[in-house]
């Protein structure tokens, strides 16, 4: 996928955490992509567990529950493996 993808994504994102979307065409105008590939995104963002709804008052998405993405390469990350072998060090 191209890194523009991702960027939109993290946009996307990020005015649904401030609740500053502004309506569908709003907010697809802003990213310059189609209404439809919009709600693409926020379907797929949906499939992936965002709790996305639309408040028809203040005309912005938001999410019912505090949380976002984070899509970026994280060096050293510990497995679940290398933690349960940290545990079972620390433990015994």
């Amino acid at each position: 996928m191209p890194k523009r993808y991702f960027e939109r994504l993290q946009t996307i994102d990020y005015l649904i955490r401030i609740k500053g979307t502004g309506k569908p065409a709003q907010l697809a105008k802003r990213l310059r992509i189609s209404e439809r590939t919009l709600y693409e995104f926020l379907k797929m963002m949906k499939e992936l567990g965002a709790p996305i709804e639309y408040d028809r008052y203040k005309e912005s998405y938001y999410y019912s529950e505090k949380g976002g993405f984070n899509i970026r390469f994280s060096k050293n990350l510990i497995t679940v493996s290398a933690v349960m072998l940290l545990f079972l060090v620390n433990f015994w």
